[in-house]
């Protein structure tokens, strides 16, 4: 079963940051990655499926003209309205059920997969598929290590990803972030004509 708002509502009445995104090095360190593998500067419309407290958010709204970022805890929101740029969209919800409607250019997944059921997953990347436009990208990265409340491993959620061309991966103990071409790979040189 997917896990519920409430689980996640229980763990932000104990911290304002129960994963410790704005503390760690570890997460600091994944930020850096993350944005270094998005192949473009810039993208149009992005949406960020479980944005939590903002963090990587407010970094990714410095690559986007609009960026929609949505999760389903009203506290987690909360904290990241204090801190996120105006060019980002906070929404209420959980996706697959609350899929933001439009087209997007980017769709990041990170650090949310595994706590959707296999079923919901599937929706999910049927969702991200319809509403990525033409040349988008699909970003993914996911923690490895198991955890007992996750219907889903980090890995498996790569697995189930791997249908699509990917374009870059860094595989680490620690978490698997991979970015991925659905129409195909075009490299970042041979986009800017240097090949």
């Amino acid at each position: 079963m997917t896990l519920p708002a409430s689980y996640f509502d229980t763990l932000y009445a104990v911290s304002d940051d129960p994963w410790g995104f704005r503390s760690r090095w570890y997460e600091e360190r994944k930020y850096a990655l993350t944005l270094a593998a998005l192949p473009q500067k810039e993208y149009a419309r992005a949406v960020e499926i479980g944005c939590s407290v903002g963090v990587l958010t407010s970094m990714l709204a410095r690559r986007c003209r609009e960026l929609v970022a949505i999760d389903p805890s009203s506290s987690a929101l909360e904290t990241a309205s204090q801190s996120v740029p105006s060019n980002v969209e906070l929404v209420l919800g959980a996706a697959p059920d609350d899929w933001p409607a439009g087209s997007y250019d980017l769709v990041v997944l990170s650090e949310v997969g595994y706590y959707l059921s296999a079923a919901d997953l599937e929706r999910l990347l049927e969702l991200t598929r319809r509403d990525l436009v033409p040349g988008g990208t699909v970003l993914a990265c996911h923690w490895r290590h198991p955890v007992v409340d996750y219907p889903l491993s980090g890995d498996e959620v790569h697995r189930a990803l791997a249908r699509w061309p990917r374009l870059s991966r860094v595989e680490e103990e620690d978490f698997l972030l991979e970015v991925f071409l659905p129409d195909g790979l075009t490299s970042v040189a041979r986009t800017e004509g240097l090949v």
